[in-house]
């Protein structure tokens, strides 16, 4: 069936995480509509984690275009489970203590009769870049994931490069071997050109080869953020001087960044 055919179900579900304390996370989720009567149709799906602001558009954005491909997406809000507010000021202390949601995500997706378990990615926007990085270690992976489970690969936007070995709990290497595409902005006050360069400098050869690396030239942090252009202040911008950051919407970069990663799970699914 042509992916263009396929109809999705929007549903909104919840389940439990293994964070501390304990929460229950919900979240939305895209699966294909299957005839009444008919066998579910098993697919691929892409886990969706948002940035500090929660979610916000950019992943509905990117799901429409993962559902036309025939993918499942299930988009979380990690910050309602905690009771935050969005913004730098009230997001958690740290992205590590967000990861047993994107593994309880996992699992979740894994149980689904329409999804294709061994088919299961995550796609991250900034802090939910940063999340979906670091579940691809090996010691994140091993410590978190349901048996059975892995991610097939990890997709991030803007993941603040510069904080990869340096900052607390941002440790990234001996990675699990799943593809791993990260799409940057040329023009983002978290990193700078020389950071994305450095960042990928730093990564020991094994790991290195399951990472490609996009650069988008003149796009800021959040370049797919389809609303008014803002300054935030976060004090992990600038490489953790802190200090402002401008979002603005870049239509160009958007489309090119959204072909890359439809491009890059179809080869990863496959």
């Amino acid at each position: 069936m042509p992916a263009e055919s396929i109809a999705f179900r929007t549903s909104y579900v919840s389940f439990a995480t293994h964070a501390e304390p304990p929460l229950t996370v919900a979240g939305r989720l895209q699966v294909p509509l299957t005839e009444p009567g008919a066998p579910p149709s098993r697919v691929p799906a892409v886990l969706i984690c948002h940035g500090s602001d929660g979610v916000d558009g950019r992943g509905a954005l990117h799901a429409a275009a993962l559902n036309r491909a025939g993918i499942a997406t299930l988009e979380v809000d990690m910050w309602a489970a905690r009771g935050t507010v969005r913004g730098a000021t009230g997001r958690p202390s740290s992205v590590p203590k967000t990861l047993p949601d994107a593994f309880a995500a996992l699992a979740f997706l894994a149980r689904q009769p329409e999804v294709d378990a061994a088919r299961v990615a995550i796609l991250g926007f900034s802090w939910g870049g940063v999340v979906s990085l670091l579940s691809a270690t090996r010691a994140n992976a091993d410590a978190l994931a349901e048996p059975g489970t892995a991610f097939a690969a990890h997709a991030a936007f803007y993941p603040a490069l510069w904080s990869y070995n340096r900052a607390p709990g941002h440790d990234l290497r001996d990675l699990t071997g799943a593809p791993v595409l990260i799409q940057a902005g040329a023009a983002d006050a978290y990193d700078d050109p020389q950071a994305c360069e450095a960042f990928l400098a730093s990564l020991a050869p094994a790991d290195r080869a399951h990472v490609t690396l996009v650069v988008h030239d003149g796009a800021t942090h959040a370049f797919d953020r389809d609303l008014p252009s803002k300054v935030i202040h976060d004090p992990y911008a600038h490489k953790g001087k802190g200090g402002p950051v401008l979002f603005e919407f870049n239509p160009k970069a958007t489309a090119d960044a959204q072909a890359r990663l439809v491009d890059f799970l179809a080869k990863a699914f496959a």
